[in-house]
């Protein structure tokens, strides 16, 4: 996805893909004939490059003839450049939609950064580009959603650092002792997307020591899977987020993006809302051979399960000593859950 600059006089040096200005606006001096940086001009509904040609059209979309006006271009002009003054998200999934498997690409201008979003993952495919005001904070976060948005595609290597921190190595944690902890609040994240056996979040009472605790994908005797689901333990506990920081689960609020975990894979996913009830605990007391000993409070219930190995899972009132269970090690020292370079000791 390319992000394009609404050009007017003045405006601010940006990294763009190409500029869009009318024909009252000047492109600006940084932008001169030896840059890369492609130059549009939009008059009276036709959109020109630099050397005069047409290459597409601009339209206004405000009500049913706006959107009846822009499809008749899809198939016939190379770039479509709509543009919502009262943002609505039903026509332009109509004009990606119809633009699918077409020579016609897409140009959504943004007023706002609220509209970002929905214009990048529209149907799932989004827009081919977006227009952008002179908005540094607009301007960062679209850059965020088109890294997103490539790594979504495959074709990167690697997730961006800014949205997402590298899926963590899981390593073995051995378990000590199984002990009843008493009554606490338990909290249930439920999230926006199903989750895959195997799949899990990393929660602990400890920063430097996180156990993977596996979604309620599986079925059981008494009560159906729950594959949105993930009973992740009391609200003292530390959840791992999408961009490598942690929050502790009473902090999490719907909207929130957490790290999904696999022993092959991570992706982000939003929480959809939380579910919170006094609940029996159990303490899983057990032990890393790089630091030592760790703990976590989990519901005394069947459907609670934790990684065992690559293929299988035990029930948190199946646990005995002994056992091998996956979880991951990171930074202890964390302020407001970020990591720090102090000195930090939690037991």
């Amino acid at each position: 996805m390319e992000l394009w600059l609404s050009s007017k006089n003045g405006v601010g040096e940006h990294p763009a893909d190409a500029l869009v200005s009318t024909k009252e606006d000047s492109f600006p001096n940084w932008a001169s004939d030896e840059s890369e940086i492609r130059r549009y001009q939009v008059d009276n509904g036709a959109v020109t490059d630099c050397d005069g040609r047409t290459i597409g059209a601009f339209i206004q979309i405000e009500n049913d003839e706006g959107q009846a006006a822009a499809l008749e271009f899809v198939g016939l002009a190379d770039w479509l450049l709509i543009d919502c003054p009262d943002w609505k998200m039903i026509p332009l999934e109509n004009l990606v939609a119809a633009a699918d498997q077409t020579s016609t690409k897409l140009a959504a201008t943004i007023s706002n950064s609220d509209q970002l979003q929905g214009a990048t993952f529209a149907l799932q495919k989004g827009v081919d580009a977006l227009i952008l005001p002179d908005d540094e904070g607009i301007w960062r976060v679209a850059q965020q959603l088109a890294t997103q948005r490539l790594s979504d595609s495959g074709d990167v290597k690697e997730s961006s650092s800014i949205l997402m921190m590298e899926s963590p190595e899981l390593v073995k944690l051995q378990v000590t002792s199984v002990e009843t902890g008493g009554v606490g609040d338990r909290v249930c994240v439920d999230l926006v997307q199903m989750l895959e056996i195997g799949e899990g979040v990393l929660v602990g009472s400890s920063a430097a020591l996180l156990v993977l605790v596996h979604g309620e994908t599986l079925s059981s005797q008494f009560v159906p899977p729950r594959p949105f689901r993930i009973n992740a333990g009391p609200v003292h506990s530390y959840i791992l987020m999408a961009d490598g920081s942690t929050k502790y689960l009473s902090e999490l609020v719907a909207g929130d993006e957490v790290l999904v975990v696999s022993s092959s894979s991570s992706r982000a996913v939003a929480v959809g809302r939380l579910k919170i009830e006094p609940r029996p605990l159990l303490l899983v007391r057990f032990n890393s051979t790089q630091y030592g000993e760790g703990q976590l409070f989990l519901q005394q219930a069947e459907t609670v399960r934790l990684v065992l190995n690559l293929e299988k899972t035990a029930s948190v009132t199946h646990l005995e000593a002994g056992m091998n269970i996956l979880g991951a090690t990171a930074t202890a020292g964390r302020h407001i859950g970020q990591a720090i370079s102090g000195d930090v000791e939690e037991k």
